[in-house]
């Protein structure tokens, strides 16, 4: 897969005799979108997208955990068929696998594509299922960084739901960023917890089975756990690992 600036330079430097069938389309810089976007809402930078793009060329990615619903919800009122991908780790929930079919249901969605680790890469290097343990780092990289990155080959921008009030790398997040390959649209960076809980309340979204029982930011089994009332959301992610975050938002997709 090129990058995006040798997309740019492909389509810019396409030459008259070439078909215009064949040209590639110049996507559009990350940062002038991101600051026509400053005081967008986050159904107009679903809509921005979805216009720059195309829904053919579109993803969301949701991980269905305790405040997916508000983007799902967001993003259904736009368009319910742009496609949305889910990893399915292999050490999900349950509550979390159940979460998914109920918000399908509800919010019409339709095309919801469940993308599992590769067969290879779990023989190869977890076929015990302990690299969770030892290495969470390679853990994540062969359930999530490499599916989603196969996962996202077909798509020239995605959607996703990080906010700046959850802290640590996602403090400075813009509403649109050059992810390599493609362009990666944050619609709730600037949103507030007040502003995800408005949307929950107003559609009458149903809550992740998992927050009555104190999960406050829900991932894989292993190394998810409960997180007080005083404590930010994402606490009980990796606790007592300097591990923050899992690596599809810190890697640049190829």
């Amino acid at each position: 897969m090129t990058s995006l600036l040798e997309r740019k330079s492909a389509a810019t430097g396409a030459t008259a005799q070439s078909a215009p069938a064949a040209e590639i389309p110049a996507l559009p810089a990350a940062a002038a979108l991101n600051e026509s976007l400053r005081s967008a809402s986050p159904a107009d930078v679903i809509s921005v997208a979805l216009r720059t793009v195309g829904r053919d060329r579109l993803a969301l990615v949701s991980s269905f955990g305790t405040e997916s619903a508000a983007l799902l919800k967001v993003m259904a009122d736009v368009d319910p068929a742009i496609p949305v991908i889910f990893l399915d780790t292999g050490w999900l929930f349950e509550e979390t696998l159940t979460y998914r079919d109920t918000l399908i249901a509800a919010l019409g969605l339709t095309d919801v594509r469940s993308i599992p680790p590769s067969e290879d890469a779990l023989k190869g290097e977890d076929p015990d299922r302990e690299l969770w343990h030892s290495d969470p780092d390679a853990c994540c990289r062969i359930r999530k960084v490499e599916p989603l990155a196969r996962a996202l080959q077909p798509f020239d921008a995605w959607i996703n739901g990080r906010k700046r009030f959850q802290g640590g790398l996602r403090a400075d997040i813009p509403f649109v960023e050059d992810d390599g390959a493609r362009l990666k649209f944050n619609p709730f960076a600037n949103a507030s917890r007040a502003d995800i809980e408005a949307i929950y309340a107003s559609a009458k979204l149903p809550p992740h089975p998992l927050i009555a029982s104190g999960f406050l930011s829900v991932g894989c089994m292993p190394c998810t756990s409960r997180a007080t009332a005083n404590e930010d959301a994402r606490a009980g992610r990796w606790r007592g690992r300097a591990k923050t975050e899992c690596g599809i938002h810190t890697m640049k997709t190829s």
